[in-house]
């Protein structure tokens, strides 16, 4: 698979750190080794995984002459903060649509992202209810961006189409590279799985290598039958694109049982994942991907979910400014 024939920009240095989490695996009683891959360290405004996907999308916006990059996302949204960062580093303007899936949960005055949003000069904020057609909002957009005499990118939620998937396939290629430079095989990884872009190009670039490394997704919003029908359809998508073998079904598997009440309302099992990490390797976590992703791999190594003796690596998909939206759910009683 030869990745280098697709338009990327570059908004990391290089590769996002791999590595153990010794105290973590002790605290779990040692039956499995645990590694973290870094990609809350990615480049641009406090890093995440949509900056891999970015790094292509924003290569073809660029080479299609838009000035302005349109996306959608909840609010808090990461996704949303990262293509406006892109897009302050291209020089380009950038409109948000915001889907508020839970009501009355867009706050403009709000911390974390939205706070971030404001920094960075984002254009226009528009919100819209829970259900809405998102790509009718954003077809909108460019629209009224044409009549503007202004030329406009679409970019889906969480930069998940086979474009965006692409900047997982390299991920899963740089994770095998660290794998094999440090000498650690994995047995598995573990990894979010929301609007299906990371988790589907992580599949295809571990199946496109031959790796026999499985992934399994955590679920942060849909049941489980709908979220592998929706990451297998795209990781097929990608492949396609990718021009590798198609993807067997049952290489995708999302597990739902830590999606709680609902896409970004709080668990108790998401708030001890994040001060666990926190107090324990201190890695920050964010409420609504990876702190619930955390949640369940914490529950699956207890309930002896993996094979003694396996390791295990999650892939940190970033999110932490969302971390101070969530102050009085997330804080413990302050040290005298």
């Amino acid at each position: 698979m030869n990745l280098a024939r697709f338009p990327r920009r570059r908004y990391t240095a290089g590769p996002t750190p791999l590595e153990p989490l010794p105290h973590l695996t002790r605290h779990l009683g040692g039956r499995v080794e645990l590694w973290i891959k870094r990609d809350d360290l990615l480049g641009l405004a406090g890093g995440g995984n949509k900056t891999r996907k970015l790094e292509f999308l924003v290569a073809d916006a660029l080479a299609k002459g838009a000035d302005t990059l349109v996306t959608v996302g909840a609010p808090q949204s990461n996704h949303c903060r990262l293509t406006l960062a892109a897009a302050v580093r291209e020089g380009l303007k950038c409109r948000l649509i915001l889907e508020e899936r839970v009501p009355g949960s867009y706050r403009a005055d709000a911390s974390g992202n939205n706070l971030l949003f404001d920094l960075m000069g984002v254009e226009t904020v528009t919100v819209v209810a829970g259900g809405s057609d998102l790509n009718a909002a954003m077809a909108g957009a460019l629209a009224d961006l044409v009549a503007a005499g202004r030329l406009g990118y679409a970019i889906p939620g969480g930069g998940s189409n086979p474009r965006g998937a692409l900047g997982y396939v390299a991920c899963a290629e740089e994770l095998l590279a660290q794998s094999f430079e440090q000498g650690v095989a994995f047995d598995h990884v573990v990894v979010a799985s929301g609007s299906a872009g990371t988790h589907a190009g992580l599949v295809v670039g571990l199946e496109a290598a031959n790796a026999d490394l499985p992934v399994t997704g955590i679920n942060v919003r849909r049941p489980r039958p709908e979220q592998e029908g929706n990451v297998h359809a795209l990781a097929q998508a990608t492949a396609m694109f990718a021009g590798v073998p198609e993807i067997d079904r049952a290489a995708v598997t999302c597990l739902d049982r830590w999606v709680g009440p609902g896409y970004s309302l709080p668990t108790p099992e998401m708030v001890a994942a994040v001060r666990l990490l926190a107090a324990t390797e201190g890695v920050l976590l964010d409420p609504v991907y990876t702190g619930k992703a955390m949640a369940g791999l914490l529950d699956l190594v207890r309930e002896g979910h993996f094979k003694a003796g396996s390791r295990i690596v999650f892939v940190h998909t970033g999110g932490s400014p969302a971390l101070f939206a969530y102050r009085p759910i997330l804080a413990g009683p302050l040290a005298g």
